[in-house]
Parts: C-alpha cells; sequence; structure tokens
C-alpha cells in the first residue's frame, strides 16, 4: 500500500507586531509655550541647561530635586507669572500624577527637576512646516485666516480652501508629525540622558549613569502604550524586584537601547506614511463633503496596534451637524480639524481637545479631561487658526492662537492663554449645558465655582516653534487680548435633547454662575418676552385673526431658522 501523501503543515502564526516607541504627543502639542527665554539657543542648549541644572540642584544631582515658580523665574530671568505658567503648562503634560506639583498653580508647587530640564529642552523643538510652500498660489491668494503682520508667515489654510486648491496633501498628516518629532528626539536624546545621568566614579561613558527611577522620567518624551512603564519594557531594568532598588545602568547603553528603538519606528513610520500616501490620493474635483464620506476621520488608522493612536479625529466637515457622545470617541483626545460652516459637539470627558483650521462653525466641547481618578486632570484645550467660530468649552486650561472674529463662551479654572496673531477675539461666560454635563465635570475635576473666563493671560505675537510665524528678524510684540462680549448679545446655547433622551437629567441650567452683569441682561430679555407674550394672550382678535398672527409669527420664525443656517442643524441633527 503506498504511502498516503503528508499533509500540508499548518501555516506559520503570524509573529505579533513588535512594540514601537512613540514620542508622547501630548508634551509637544500642549507643552510649548511662545516665551522667548524659555527657548534656548539649540548651539548652547545643552550648556545652558546643565548650569541651570547645577544651580537649581543646589550642588547636588537632579534625582529628587524640587523646583517651584520663584527658583526657576530666578533661575531663568523671567517674571513670576510667566515661571508660574511654566509650571502650570508642565502638570497639564505630565503623563502621570506628580502630588507634589499638583496643577502647578498651588502654593508651595514644586516640580521634579528632572521633569523641568525635559520640558525646557523641548521648548527647542520647531513644528512641522507645510511641505509645500503655499503662499504664492492663484488658488490661495486670500490667506487663511487673514494676512498676518508678517504677510504669508501663518501655515492654516481654511477648509474652503483645501477644497479649491486640493492643498490638503501639503499640511503634515498626522504620521509625518511624529516622523519630525522621532527625529528630533534622535539627534537630542545623547544630550538629554547627559543632562539627566548621575555622575559616579569610572571613566569615560561609564562615569554617567541612571537610576531607573530617573529613566522612568523619560516617559515624558517617549512611550511603547499607555500605561506601560518605560522601565518594563527595557532589558536592563525589566522585573527588578521592587524591594530591591535596580542598580544603575551607564548612560551609554541606554542611549544604544533607545537609538534603536528611535530607529525601528522612524523605519516603520517612514514606510506607513509612504504606503498611505501612494494609495490614497483624493482627486481634484471631490467636493469637501464627498471626501469626508468616502475618507472618514474617526481614528488613526494603523495596521500594527502597537502604534494606535488615542486620538479621535472629526475633520473636513462642511455644511453640517457631528454629534460624539462618549461612546464614540476612541481613546483620550479628540482634534476638530478643518471643519466649515458647522457644528459639532463633542460631548465627553477628555484629556485633550485641540480645534484647528474651522471657520463659521460652532464647536461644543463637554468637560475636557479623563475620567479615571487616579490619572492627573490635565483639561486642555488648543484653538488655532480659526476664523468665525463659536468655541463653547468647560476645561481646566485654554489656549488660544491666531484666530480672528472667534467667541469663545467658557468655563475655564485657569486663565485663557492668549498668543499669536490674534484679530477682535471675544470672551464670554459659558453658556450651555447637556444632562451629563456635570457628570463629567466631576469625573475630571472642573471646578464650577471658579471661572476665569474674563482673565486672559496674553504672551507675544510671535511662536519660536513655528517658523512660518517667526521669521528672521522679527521682533515680537504683545499679542492682541481678548474683549468681554457684550452682555446684551450673550445668549444661551441649547444643545438638542434628543440624542441622549434616555440618560437621566443630572444638570440642569447653566453649572458655571453667571456674573451678575450677565444675569441681569438676561431676566431683562426673560420680561421682555414675557410681556410680549401677555401682550398677545391679551389681545382681543376672533379665530381668524389669531390663527393670521399665528401664521405670522410661525413664518417669521422659519424665516429666522433659514437666514440663520439653523435650519440645515435641525434637519442633520433630526437626520442622526
Amino acid at each position: 500500500m503506498p504511502d498516503e501523501p503528508l499533509a500540508d503543515p499548518p501555516p506559520p502564526a503570524a509573529a505579533a507586531a513588535p512594540p514601537l516607541l512613540r514620542p508622547r504627543r501630548e508634551a509637544f502639542e500642549h507643552g510649548l509655550l511662545p516665551i522667548p527665554k524659555l527657548v534656548l539657543p539649540e548651539g548652547t542648549l545643552a550648556q545652558t541647561l546643565a548650569q541651570l541644572r547645577d544651580r537649581l540642584a543646589a550642588g547636588g544631582g537632579p534625582g529628587g530635586a524640587r523646583v517651584g515658580a520663584a527658583a526657576l523665574a530666578e533661575a531663568l530671568q523671567i517674571p513670576h507669572d510667566h515661571a508660574a505658567l511654566a509650571l502650570g503648562t508642565l502638570a497639564a503634560v505630565l503623563p502621570a500624577e506628580d502630588p507634589a506639583l499638583g496643577d502647578g498653580c498651588g502654593e508651595g508647587a514644586a516640580a521634579d527637576l528632572r521633569d523641568v530640564l525635559l520640558f525646557l529642552y523641548i521648548q527647542s523643538y520647531k513644528r512641522l512646516v507645510p511641505r509645500s510652500a503655499h503662499k504664492d498660489s492663484p488658488a490661495v491668494a486670500d490667506v487663511w485666516p487673514s494676512t498676518s503682520a508678517f504677510d504669508g508667515y501663518l501655515s492654516a489654510l481654511s477648509p474652503i480652501q483645501l477644497v479649491r486648491s486640493n492643498s490638503r496633501r501639503f499640511m503634515p498628516s498626522q504620521a509625518d508629525e511624529e516622523i519630525h518629532q522621532l527625529s528630533y528626539l534622535q539627534k537630542h536624546m545623547a544630550n538629554i540622558l547627559t543632562l539627566l545621568a548621575d555622575s559616579v566614579e569610572g571613566e569615560g561613558d561609564d562615569s554617567l549613569v541612571l537610576t531607573m527611577e530617573t529613566f522612568e522620567h523619560l516617559g515624558f518624551l517617549v512611550q511603547f502604550s499607555e500605561g506601560t512603564s518605560l522601565s518594563q519594557s527595557a532589558t536592563f531594568f525589566a522585573n527588578s524586584d521592587p524591594d530591591m532598588p535596580a542598580a544603575p545602568v551607564p548612560a551609554a547603553q541606554i542611549l544604544e537601547w533607545i537609538s534603536q528603538n528611535i530607529a525601528s519606528s522612524l523605519e516603520y513610520c517612514t514606510e506607513k506614511s509612504a504606503a498611505k500616501e501612494s494609495s490614497q490620493q483624493i482627486d481634484a474635483d471631490v467636493t469637501m463633503a464627498d471626501a469626508n464620506t468616502s475618507h472618514p476621520r474617526n481614528s488613526t488608522p494603523s495596521t500594527n496596534p502597537a502604534y494606535y493612536r488615542n486620538t479621535t479625529f472629526v475633520e473636513g466637515f462642511s455644511k453640517t451637524s457631528v454629534v460624539k457622545n462618549a461612546t464614540d470617541i476612541k481613546g483620550h483626545s479628540v482634534k476638530v480639524l478643518n471643519c466649515h460652516d458647522s457644528v459639532i459637539y463633542v460631548l465627553a470627558p477628555l484629556k485633550y481637545a485641540t480645534v484647528y483650521g474651522c471657520s463659521d462653525a460652532t464647536v461644543v466641547l463637554g468637560a475636557v479631561g479623563k475620567s479615571i481618578v487616579k490619572e492627573l486632570l490635565r483639561n486642555v484645550v488648543k484653538v488655532e487658526h480659526c476664523e468665525r467660530v463659536h468655541i463653547i468649552a468647560a476645561a481646566k486650561r485654554i489656549s488660544i492662537a491666531n484666530c480672528r472674529e472667534c467667541i469663545f463662551y467658557l468655563g475655564v479654572n485657569h486663565q485663557p492663554l492668549v498668543l499669536g496673531d490674534n484679530h477682535k477675539l471675544q470672551v464670554a461666560p459659558f453658556n450651555t449645558n447637556y444632562p451629563q454635563l456635570r457628570e463629567h465635570m466631576m469625573q475630571v475635576g472642573v471646578d464650577p465655582s471658579v471661572n476665569k473666563w474674563d482673565q486672559p493671560f496674553v504672551l507675544g505675537v510671535v511662536d519660536p516653534h513655528d517658523s512660518l510665524s517667526h521669521p528672521a528678524g522679527v521682533s515680537d510684540v504683545k499679542a492682541e487680548s481678548a474683549t468681554c462680549l457684550d452682555p446684551d448679545l450673550f445668549t444661551n446655547f441649547l444643545i438638542p435633547s434628543w440624542f441622549a433622551a434616555e440618560v437621566q437629567e443630572t444638570t440642569k441650567g447653566n453649572p458655571f454662575p453667571l456674573p451678575e452683569i450677565y444675569l441681569a441682561s438676561q431676566s431683562r430679555k426673560r420680561s421682555s418676552l414675557e410681556d410680549t407674550q401677555k401682550t398677545i394672550r391679551e389681545l382681543q382678535l376672533d379665530d381668524n385673526r389669531r390663527k393670521e398672527l399665528s401664521s405670522a409669527l410661525h413664518a417669521q420664525f422659519k424665516d429666522w431658522l433659514y437666514a440663520s443656517g439653523n435650519i440645515r442643524q435641525l434637519y442633520c441633527l433630526q437626520g442622526d
């Protein structure tokens, strides 16, 4: 009997994708301040920070030393309020809570010197610029948002211009920015490790070592996955006995390990970026609405789960309404990008929110923070390059840069940060609610009894981290501040309730108390409405005249719906 043929061997199991070292985008996106004295010249950066470290450490190593606002102000020769702002910004972007620092603004708040050194080092980072200049293109002659004081150095294009010129391909993608950040870290990691290292007896590379505790502070800049400590991913510290302190490791060995991981991540990111660019060319004739329908942006695509980014994108919507509840949000941050003539509702607790390049839109941001009790409550909102946009936000912090004719309805626990080339900005108290708002605010630690909406903290026009808005030879001036909205123009913003009808209402009315002048204005409007209603009820009209009056009122209201554009929002939300 002949031998039966052997069965084909089963295919080998697919190897799990190796974890990738990634930059912590929060540090680069929310941790840069346009304060000139924080941005040290790159040529002397390492030397200057080493001198600063020795001064602040009082002769000891960087480990364990603490830095308060007064000490930082004296060391950098900056005003105390700028130093306090720096510590508050550092607290907002740390990967984990530092009890001694808190939110950076309390009396006696002090940051770990190692975190301060890392924070100051990345102030030298320059953001990625568009891949191709657009300022001379006839398709974008009407510079967005408008020609700046430096004529053409603003980098953002309006959503309309993106459709008209098909210039979206020139703007840096998320992958482009990540590659840029990895390249920056690759270039500077040797200096960074030298700054953090302790000196020991030895020769050459063996004289600088890092303890496991110091090594963990690098998590401010890089991470494998959220919640995973760097030391558990590094072979030289992995599985260390918690009862037995791990032996310090030479800085040269750590540099070699980090450099290898950055090189692997760069190779992967570059390949994915090139493949995506070649396979996803959108035809220039496709409208924005079609492009958005065909290519929805709800998360960053990737075949490698280790590369997953915890960000939800709301991008490229035009003439529509979009609702994102907590169940729709992937990760802990949201980016609203290049939306035009739309209403965007993000009704969820988040760590970070960014609104960029939007025009003629309303963006409602619920409590911005993270609903984990042991997690540091960051609550950072950033609004950049927007025009004629209404922002409604409850958060601990907000920064506003390069915006035009925008109104910000704010419930914020810290002063709004205003910087860049702004024009005709207005601020007003928070003006809305939704059923879960108070619950979301409690989760993220936003205090409704503290609202500093009318106390903007104004910095300079020039952003030294952006070469487009920081041309050589241009001196800085103070940015244009925001004015308070006329109380007679203040109105409450009603969030339709039908997409949250099954939720038991826990928030009734605005959770932030209104200032007296705005309350008085609302009271006058309410009284006027009640007087009008009373007058109509008391009119002695027969049934035909009452029907005529009712029809006239309905016609006027319908005309207002169309004139204001709210009729489209009504249809959009009913369609959802």
